[in-house]
């Protein structure tokens, strides 16, 4: 054989390989962005489920302004939030508002049979069911993602072609807390 062919040879042999850890990667990321689509969606349904359950809980619970104005306003701050960082801690926010109103609805018999109210509680449950299951296929994908990174030779393909680390959606400090029963 002659050295050009070699040559030749390894040169086809190394770009076949580029090419493919690079369409790895370039999976690897579209996975992590159909992921964080997901949350997002799920997201968005509970920021709509949450005015109908304020406005369900005004009606019975009057004295408790308090805690639906923080129900809004963690929402609203949910919805404007702009990193992923700053995200994770305004949905983890809005979860403890939530968890104080449906706290709240233990001093209203009239509201804990509503009809409409026990709907929405089921759907809002129903929804965070469906978050914390996105967000734990998101957090794999962005794994697999930064870990395929981190290894040769894809490291060097990542980053001259710009490949960034992900962040995971991590849960907040009141989510990782213990819940305090008192009887």
């Amino acid at each position: 054989m002659d050295a050009g062919l070699i040559v030749l040879i390894l040169l086809i042999g190394l770009g076949i390989v580029l090419v493919v850890i690079y369409n790895r990667l370039v999976a690897l990321r579209q996975t992590c962005n159909q992921a964080w689509g997901d949350i997002d969606v799920q997201l968005k349904q509970r920021h709509d489920v949450v005015p109908n359950l304020v406005e369900t809980v005004k009606g019975y619970a009057k004295h408790e302004q308090e805690t639906l104005e923080n129900v809004i306003k963690a929402r609203q701050t949910a919805i404007d939030a702009t990193s992923l960082k700053g995200l994770a801690e305004a949905e983890n926010m809005l979860s403890g508002a939530l968890r104080q109103l449906f706290a709240l609805s233990e001093s209203y018999p009239d509201l804990k049979a509503n009809e409409n109210f026990l709907k929405l509680q089921t759907e809002l449950a129903d929804l965070e069911n469906k978050i914390a299951a996105a967000r734990r296929f998101f957090n794999n994908a962005v794994n697999e993602y930064n870990t395929s990174l981190e290894q040769f030779p894809a490291v060097v393909i990542a980053n001259s072609f710009g490949f960034k680390s992900r962040d995971y959606f991590e849960a907040g400090e009141s989510e990782r807390a213990a819940p305090k029963v008192q009887f």
